[in-house]
């Protein structure tokens, strides 16, 4: 089961975060809490998500739209790298000579001369 955290026991769980910070994320959605019966709640990556957001909002002084911009980012990045491991193991349930032919044409694309815009 997933853990859940209530706004206090998020605020107890991150040493950093405080009650202004949490609602400033909330309000620019960067954090999406969970609404049940009993309220809003977070969920464990809500919480890891609050950590590197204090420390990027103590250690660089961003604000919230700079900080929107980078977890935008950082979660095109993670599903990036889950659609990549779902075609890599597409690719390992293939035949040795698709996965050969495949490889080779990878390399091909790559020592293949970009076309500057």
């Amino acid at each position: 089961m997933t853990e859940r955290y209530s706004e206090d026991q998020a605020i107890a769980a991150v040493a950093t975060l405080t009650r202004t910070q949490l609602i400033a994320f909330v309000e620019a959605e960067i954090i999406v809490p969970l609404h049940t019966e009993d309220g809003i709640v977070f969920r464990q990556v809500d919480l890891v998500r609050m950590e590197l957001l204090c420390e990027l909002t103590e250690n660089f002084s961003l604000n919230d739209d700079a900080l929107s911009i980078i977890i935008s980012l950082i979660d095109q990045l993670h599903n990036t790298r889950g659609q990549l491991e779902c075609l890599l193991q597409a690719i390992k349930e293939e035949p040795a000579d698709i996965r050969e032919r495949l490889g080779q044409a990878l390399l091909n694309i790559q020592n293949t001369p970009k076309d500057k815009p």
